[in-house]
């Protein structure tokens, strides 16, 4: 399994960015993908999840209403795009996934995960100058 983030760079805040990730080796559609970020010096902390149908999303209250997750199934890619950057938003970004056992179903997630996911790309960088 590869996930190939892509995307990342220079922002002035304010501004906005895009960042993807393209899978391969696995079955996209059998898959939440997430957006994680890591700041020098700090954990990694969830940013954003979408389910496999993109019906569900969920993001980190930090992000919220400034990011939004989406995903084209048929170019096995997740999008993050990133509007009103803020310099506290500059990290590595990476893409995740994680079995969906929603996937081909009904049926729900009471709330997607923001833990547990199994592979994992190299990140992408995205710095936010002041």
């Amino acid at each position: 399994v590869q996930l190939q983030a892509s995307g990342g760079g220079l922002v002035q805040a304010g501004g906005s960015l895009r960042v993807s990730c393209v899978a391969s080796g696995l079955t996209f559609s059998k898959y939440v993908m997430g957006w994680f970020r890591q700041a020098p010096g700090k954990d990694r902390e969830f940013v954003a999840t979408i389910t496999w149908n993109s019906v569900a999303t969920r993001y980190a209250d930090s992000v919220l209403g400034r990011f939004t997750i989406s995903r084209d199934n048929l170019k096995n890619t997740v999008y993050l795009q990133m509007n009103n950057l803020k310099p506290d938003d500059a990290a590595v970004y990476y893409c995740a996934a994680r079995s969906d056992p929603t996937s081909g179903t009904a049926r729900k997630w009471p709330q997607l995960p923001a833990v547990g996911y199994e592979y994992w790309g190299q990140g992408t960088q995205v710095t936010v100058s002041s």
